[in-house]
């Protein structure tokens, strides 16, 4: 008896270990081209993942949108595919994004379509020109090539990003990397509104304890009253223990922001890369749904106490490392877990 006991208790584990490996066995990324339209879409085990875009009636090109393994959306859909219900401020939050807002002295960050034609030569824009590459696999391969230009379409900086797509049946991760190359005298001046950034859906922002106010770039104002947003409930934490909007201007290896979507727990992290400028980076954090991680925005986020300006001189360049981690299920990915992941991503670089 005792005999069987422990051979059904084997065969249980062996059951187990099976599921386990089955769960974190990669899937197959495939990609689906659309030169007219100017977008990848990006399929993770035969679902849709993200697609990316960068048609010229954008100001940059962006990943739009991200979605969980089982198809939940976790970025805003405003202002390219708005949904009922959520915030129509700053439209320039669009997916996924790596711009800046004080290159030269040009804003790269807050371009949009609401920006005036008398102020556009106060902005800048990322023009996509080439696709390097679009491979499928256990790990999908997208890089391409980009120019950032003035208004007189004269270039800044080149740059070449790659991005390395993986996922499995509850998770999906994006490795980016990003190469900015001086065609002149670069110089990123320390500002608030940087590097990477995403927006995200409305269930993850933090319910707001306080009347917010929101102004666009055309001066509209829009106020959220405190308690009568019913549908977020995210929350922030960083790899240094700071939570909620705690977590804003300060620093940290990765920073994950979760919250329930349907009967899931949903989670997003960036983590940084120990050879990026100013590591480990500040979290542009914010509990209205912008969620950004800029090492250049020092001098704000300090209260002025020192500052970080970046200069490349003409044909000098730098590399920017970053994974986003997106995780759903029953409940929300580990800090050891992430601490693991963390690790894991700073072996590449690229």
């Amino acid at each position: 008896m005792v005999t069987k006991i422990k051979v059904l208790g084997f065969i249980i584990t062996l059951i187990h270990l099976s599921a386990i490996v089955q769960a974190q066995k990669k899937e197959q990324v495939t990609m689906v081209k659309s030169i007219k339209d100017k977008r990848i879409a990006i399929f993770i085990g035969g679902k849709p993942f993200t697609s990316f875009r960068y048609p010229d009636s954008l100001e940059k090109p962006v990943l739009f949108p991200l979605r969980t393994a089982d198809g939940r959306m976790v970025t805003r859909g405003f202002p390219l595919e708005p949904r009922p219900g959520e915030p129509t401020d700053h439209p320039h939050h669009i997916g996924l994004w790596f711009n800046f807002e004080n290159l030269n002295g040009l804003d790269f960050w807050n371009n949009s379509y609401a920006i005036p034609r008398s102020k556009k030569n106060l902005y800048g824009w990322i023009r996509t020109d080439r696709i390097l590459q679009a491979t499928g696999g256990t790990t999908g391969i997208l890089s391409y090539h980009a120019n950032w230009i003035n208004q007189q379409k004269q270039v800044i900086l080149e740059e070449t990003t790659r991005f390395e797509f993986s996922g499995n049946d509850h998770q999906r991760i994006i490795d980016r990397f990003t190469t900015l190359k001086a065609d002149t005298n670069a110089v990123f001046n320390d500002a608030k509104d940087g590097l990477l950034g995403l927006r995200l859906a409305h269930e993850l922002q933090i319910p707001a304890t306080e009347d917010q106010k929101f102004t666009d770039n055309k001066g509209n104002l829009t106020i959220v009253k405190a308690g009568a947003d019913h549908t977020a409930n995210g929350n922030y934490i960083t790899s240094a223990g700071k939570t909620g909007n705690d977590a804003w201007s300060t620093r940290g290896v990765w920073c994950k922001v979760f919250g329930k979507m349907g009967t899931d727990s949903v989670s997003v992290v960036i983590i940084d890369h120990p050879k990026n400028p100013n590591y480990p980076t500040f979290w542009h954090a914010r509990g209205y749904g912008l969620f950004a991680a800029n090492p250049l925005g020092e001098k704000i986020f300090t209260n002025g106490k020192s500052q970080k300006n970046l200069t490349l001189k003409k044909g000098e360049a730098v590399t920017f490392r970053y994974r986003i981690i997106i995780t759903n299920g029953s409940k929300t990915i580990s800090s050891a877990q992430l601490n693991e992941l963390a690790e894991d991503f700073a072996k590449n670089d690229k």
